[in-house]
């Protein structure tokens, strides 16, 4: 029995802890191999072929679009080694959240337009379509909600 006017804890915060920290984990490690596996599926072809993909959005002039082709892939594996390590998630994750709501709306943008072309997620040969937006936007959400926890977090523990 409790005494009177004592506060219990309440477990909703211990367990709301505890999902926080293995949802970060395992959305970090998710979406780090997902970046690393795009990196690899862009390296292991011919760096043109990505810089078509990047080119047939028209947003950037060709020139630039050869410059991001060479170097997506690296950022992209580098953003992954960052996420699984779980160094730095403030910062990766803000990245990440970046980059994937950036690639989603270029997305959104070229399939409403109608333009049939390779939305370049994975290497050449899968065009843009609902399903491809559906699993980017997913992807997106995931790193916007792991950046709010990982920065809910570091607030929460320098209360």
């Amino acid at each position: 029995m409790m005494a009177p006017g004592t506060v219990k804890p309440k477990a909703t915060n211990l367990t709301s802890g505890k999902a926080e920290r293995i949802f970060l984990l395992i959305s970090r490690l998710l979406l780090g191999a997902i970046f690393i596996y795009a990196a690899y599926a862009k390296l292991r072809e011919p760096w043109q072929i990505f810089a078509m993909n990047i080119n047939s959005y028209n947003v950037l002039p060709l020139a630039m679009a050869e410059t991001a082709a060479r170097a997506i892939p690296w950022l992209e594996m580098l953003l992954g080694l960052f996420l699984i390590s779980g160094l730095w998630l403030r910062v990766s994750g803000t990245i990440a959240s970046a980059v994937l709501l950036t690639f989603i709306v270029l997305m959104v943008r070229a399939y409403a337009k109608g333009m049939h072309i390779d939305c370049g997620c994975f290497g050449s040969g899968e065009q843009i379509s609902w399903k491809t937006l559906l699993r980017d936007g997913s992807m997106a959400a995931v790193a916007v909600a792991m950046t709010c926890i990982a920065f809910l977090r570091r607030r929460k523990a320098a209360a």
